[in-house]
């Protein structure tokens, strides 16, 4: 390959960076040779028309990318699914023809699969990473896939940069190092390249990139979708998934823990919260507009790094998803299944976003490779309910046994075999379009700095240090000072302060690039709705309590924390020195859950610290209990067996309002404290 062959760059008409030669043999080429003059957009009509299937590059660019792993996924590896079904409110004739979006008495099975995105298939759970949250529904039409990610914004624009950014967050080539993070040069030499990818960084570096639990974690759509309903009227709506027990994340760390401590932290809360009857559910909502509409926002909806503000467009609920069944074959069920952007069913149907039309391609040419076979949909998990008929034969692992001589269409000879159906089939809504061919971003997709700073200025005072730690950490790890640089200069243009901290913290004040916006950043709004913790809910439904106590801990205390989580809907976890049975003051034999130097406090949501004697006194891992349990702005609650415990953390018993005497076994106040999630006048 040739070296230091950047001999110019310009940017786009959306802002994107070119890097050009004008030295044949400097060029970037095909597979067969042949120079590309544009690698960073692909074919449309027009400059916000419709790909064309003629685009021979971006479809051998992102070919051989679909093909580059076998047969583990080549994103998404780590994964995790459940079995359950969703059922609408109401129905929704009004915006949608769908058939599961009609009949509140009519429940559509459902998989879901959640994942990691960068990772390989043993990564740990808790990664900084944005989280894949697919849906397959099971309809009487057909099958539908809604695939999207629990952040509602992505990197790029066009899906023909999908390989680079990918290969920028994996391993290194040489190396096959770091695994699972993104706190390395590539990566952020690569976005600080592609100033598109701005407002996705702070999602990333926001606590949204560390949850809770899959239980606790929002699911978004990303892109703009079209909904017809049965008289041909079409509304461009945006996917969005709420968990009915709130939106929480872990802090870092506590990520960087548990990711040591329980690798499988995600999958294991979701296995047994289904295997408990502790049933997540979801709220399904859309944001609904018109074109007229779209056409007066600040931001273009076919931009997939541009969000639609909740107090512009509310949500409008659809309906509830709940995941009640565990799979019986993590292989057959979890890794085999296959979920397609293109997997549509009648009354929903694309927009003509760059990153959205790429994917409609994409992911199905991905299942061809990993599962070895355009027969793919034949799998159980895969299968549609509704039946499937056509006259598509043979291939590689073919199931089926189709019978009759005929397996083609027209025909005279088979008067049952199927036939089209113009009324009940799915037809394109037929939107109008026109352009001439050309690679070229919109001018509407410019502005790279308005919707970061939104998203920035939306978070509480916590959500914004923890951003400033993700960067810090992140860009920490990078070796080059000019990739630090030109990030510290594209975060002066999202928020001065922002840039101020970070560069602080990485002993480069002052040090930032001058970097010119293609269009000037605006003031947004804030919007309370892009913050985890501005609205959350006053719960600990859903949540774990760690008891750590030794054998004799008092009866009344015992029962007293179990009956107020349960009222809670939240679960109390014992942990002792060892992990043989107990017994409490009263003689009740009680098995622990856990053993201490096996379940650090990071575990869980809240603890209770209350032995029957002053035998964790002497214990290094009871102290480290503690002291992280108070670090991680957890509230804790006490009884009279554990101040020189307290003494040896360093920590004051009553430090603050989250440090709670149960000593009497009276748990209001605890509960209270808990519903807040975390003490977070704690933190420094």
């Amino acid at each position: 390959m040739a070296k230091k062959n950047h001999q110019g760059s310009n940017r786009g008409n959306g802002g994107e960076l070119h890097q050009t030669t004008s030295d044949p043999q400097a060029s970037l080429t095909t597979n067969q040779g042949v120079a590309i003059s544009d690698d960073q957009n692909t074919l449309t009509t027009g400059a916000r028309g419709p790909q064309l299937l003629e685009d021979h590059l971006m479809r051998e660019k992102i070919t051989h990318f679909d093909h580059e792993r076998i047969p583990e996924r080549v994103v998404h590896a780590r994964g995790y699914g459940a079995h359950g079904y969703f059922e609408p409110y109401k129905s929704h004739a009004k915006l949608t023809k769908a058939a599961f979006l009609q009949d509140p008495q009519q429940r559509t099975p459902v998989f879901v699969r959640f994942s990691t995105v960068a990772g390989s298939a043993g990564s740990p759970d808790t990664a900084r990473d944005v989280r894949g949250f697919a849906v397959k529904f099971y309809t009487s039409e057909g099958n539908y896939d809604l695939v999207g990610n629990n952040i509602p914004v992505f990197f790029i624009q066009d899906a023909i940069k999908f390989p680079d950014l990918i290969h920028s967050v994996k391993p290194a080539p040489d190396r096959d190092f770091p695994q699972a993070q993104s706190a390395h040069d590539t990566f952020w030499d690569f976005v600080g390249l592609t100033p598109e990818s701005m407002h996705m960084l702070m999602w990333v570096m926001s606590d949204r990139a560390i949850p809770r639990s899959f239980r606790m974690m929002e699911g978004f759509g990303i892109h703009t979708f079209r909904m017809i309903n049965k008289q041909g009227d079409a509304t461009l709506v945006k996917f969005h998934w709420r968990p009915k027990l709130g939106t929480y994340s872990l802090v870092w760390d506590e990520a960087v823990k548990i990711a040591g401590a329980d690798p499988d932290y995600h999958r294991r809360d979701l296995w047994n919260a289904i295997e408990s009857g502790d049933y997540p559910e979801w709220e399904l909502s859309v944001q609904a507009f018109t074109e007229a509409e779209a056409a007066e926002f600040e931001y273009d909806v076919l931009d997939p790094t541009k969000l639609i503000p909740e107090e512009e467009v509310p949500l409008t609920p659809l309906g509830r998803m709940v995941l009640d069944r565990n799979v019986e074959n993590f292989f057959a069920e979890t890794e085999q299944v296959a979920f397609c952007p293109s997997h549509v069913v009648p009354g929903i149907d694309f927009s003509n976003d760059p990153l959205l039309q790429g994917r409609l391609f994409s992911y199905l040419d991905t299942q061809l490779s990993r599962l070895g076979s355009p027969n793919f949909h034949q799998i159980p998990i895969n299968a549609a309910k509704s039946g499937v008929q056509n006259f598509q034969r043979d291939g590689h692992m073919q199931m089926e046994v189709p019978t009759g001589r005929v397996a083609n269409e027209p025909n005279t000879l088979d008067d049952g075999s199927p036939r089209e159906n113009p009324k009940a089939g799915f037809a394109s809504f037929p939107a109008e379009e026109g352009g001439s061919k050309q690679r070229i971003r919109p001018e509407s997709f410019a502005d790279h700095y308005t919707q970061a700073r939104l998203f920035y200025h939306s978070m509480t005072t916590p959500e914004q240090k923890h951003i400033v730690g993700g960067l810090v950490f992140e860009l920490g790890k990078c070796k080059e000072i000019k990739v630090r640089t030109r990030m510290l200069g594209h975060l002066r243009n999202i928020d001065k302060d922002l840039c101020a901290e970070v560069a602080e913290a990485l002993g480069m004040k002052g040090q930032a690039d001058k970097i010119k916006p293609a269009v000037e950043p605006m003031n947004m709004k804030p919007s309370p709705a892009l913050s985890q913790y501005a609205e959350a809910p006053d719960s600990i439904a859903g949540k774990k309590i760690g008891l750590l106590t030794t054998s004799g801990v008092e009866s009344k205390l015992y029962n007293a924390l179990v009956k107020a989580a349960k009222q809670e809907s939240a679960q109390v976890q014992v942990i002792a020195p060892k992990i043989g049975p107990l017994e409490t003051s009263g003689g009740k034999e009680v098995e622990p859950d856990h053993f201490l130097s096996g379940a650090p406090s990071v575990l869980f949501d809240a603890v209770v610290i209350a032995p029957a004697d002053k035998s964790l006194d002497s214990m290094p891992d009871a102290v480290n209990w503690l002291r992280d349990a108070y670090a991680h702005l957890k509230v804790i609650g006490y009884n009279g067996n554990t101040k020189e415990l307290f003494s040896k953390a360093g920590i004051e018993q009553g430090a603050d309002e989250g440090v709670v005497d149960v000593t009497e076994a009276k748990f209001d106040e605890f509960v209270t404290q808990a519903k807040k999630h975390r003490v977070w006048g704690r933190e420094p």
